[in-house]
C-alpha cells in the first residue's frame, strides 16, 4: 500500500511540474487573464480605467456616480475651447462676421499644425465650428483676437464666466488651451460640460462627424472630421464632446452622452496613448449598462471623492 502511495505521490507532482511550465498551460492562463479584463465587470471596483483622473456623474440628479482621482488640478488643453464658445456665444457675437488669420494666430508656443494659413478668411460661426470640431488653435485664437478689447479681455471673460459657473479651482490664460496653465478640476470640467450641452448650437457642432470650412485656396471647401471618432459611432447618443492633448495634460475627453435614458457626463483626463481616452469612454459607457440604476446616485469607486455632488 504504501509503494501505491509514493507512486501516487510522485505522478501527482509530475502533473503539478508539468502544469506550471508547460508552455500550453502558461498561453491557457495567458487567455484566461485577456478573456477576464475584456469582459464588463458591473463592481464599480473593478472598473479599470487608463485615465489618470476619471469622473462620471448622472446628469439629471448631479451625483458622482463613478471616480477615480477627481481632485487634482490638471491642465485642460484643447477641452478649453469650450469655454471660448461659451464666451463668444454668451456675448452675442456676429456669427456671420468675416475674420482673417493673421500672423498673431499662428502657434509659436508648441508650432502645432493647422489647416488655417495666415489669410484665411471664413465667418465667425465657422471659425467656431472648425474650433469645437476639429479643435483649430488658430480658429480659436481669432475668436479671442477679434472679441472687444481683443485677447486681454476675452480671457479674462473666460475667467469670470469659470467664477460664475462656480469652476472654482479653474483658471485660463489662451482661448485655444495651448498654454498649459489653462488648468481644472474633473468636477470643473463637469460643470462646463453641464453648461456647454444647454447651449444648442454648442451641442449641434460638437455632435457632428464632420464639418465643412471654406479654407482651401480660393475659398475651396475642405471637410476637416471631429477630433472624438465615438461621435460617428452608432452605439452612441452623445450629446457634446470635446478632446484635448498637450504633454503636460496627456490625452482628455469629456463627453455628454445619454446611456440607459439617463444623460450623464464623462471626464477622462491624463490619459496615455492616442486611442486610449475613447476605450475608456467605452468602458465607462459599458460600465454603466450594467449597473442597478437604482444604486447610481452614490460614488462608486476608490478613492472616494469629497462630495457626491458637484
Amino acid at each position: 500500500m504504501s509503494f501505491s502511495v509514493s507512486r501516487l505521490w510522485l505522478l501527482m507532482g509530475f502533473l503539478t511540474l508539468l502544469s506550471v511550465h508547460s508552455p500550453w498551460a502558461e498561453a491557457r492562463v495567458r487567455h484566461h487573464h485577456l478573456h477576464h479584463h475584456a469582459r464588463v465587470n458591473s463592481d464599480p471596483r473593478q472598473m479599470s480605467l487608463l485615465s489618470e483622473t476619471a469622473l462620471v456623474v448622472d446628469e439629471q440628479t448631479q451625483k458622482v456616480v463613478f471616480a477615480k482621482n477627481p481632485e487634482p488640478i490638471h491642465p485642460i488643453a484643447s477641452i478649453t475651447k469650450l469655454m471660448t464658445a461659451l464666451v463668444v456665444l454668451n456675448n452675442k457675437q456676429n456669427l456671420t462676421e468675416t475674420l482673417t488669420v493673421t500672423q498673431e494666430d499662428v502657434d509659436t508656443l508648441r508650432f502645432s499644425r493647422s489647416h488655417l494659413r495666415v489669410g484665411t478668411q471664413a465667418t465667425r460661426l465657422e471659425f467656431l465650428r472648425m474650433a469645437l470640431v476639429a479643435s483649430e488653435n488658430r480658429a480659436a485664437s481669432a475668436l479671442a483676437r477679434n472679441f472687444p478689447g481683443g485677447k486681454a479681455a476675452f480671457v479674462q471673460g473666460m475667467n469670470q464666466e469659470a467664477l460664475k459657473l462656480g469652476m472654482k479651482d479653474s483658471h485660463f490664460e489662451d482661448s485655444s488651451g495651448l498654454n498649459s496653465a489653462n488648468v481644472a478640476t474633473a468636477h470643473d470640467l463637469a460643470i462646463l460640460v453641464d453648461t456647454a450641452v444647454k447651449v444648442p448650437l454648442i451641442h449641434e457642432i460638437t455632435t457632428q462627424a464632420e464639418v465643412q470650412a471654406p479654407i482651401g485656396r480660393g475659398g475651396r471647401l475642405v471637410t476637416l472630421h471631429n477630433t472624438n471618432p465615438l461621435v460617428a459611432h452608432e452605439g452612441w447618443n452623445i450629446g457634446l464632446s470635446k478632446t484635448g492633448f498637450i504633454n503636460e495634460a496627456g490625452q482628455c475627453l469629456v463627453m455628454q452622452a445619454t446611456i440607459r435614458q439617463r444623460p450623464t457626463i464623462i471626464v477622462l483626463l491624463d490619459s496615455h496613448g492616442r486611442h486610449a481616452r475613447f476605450a475608456d469612454a467605452n468602458r465607462v459607457r459599458r460600465w454603466l449598462e450594467v449597473q442597478d440604476q437604482t444604486t447610481l446616485g452614490e460614488v462608486k469607486a476608490n478613492p472616494a471623492v469629497g462630495a457626491a455632488a458637484l
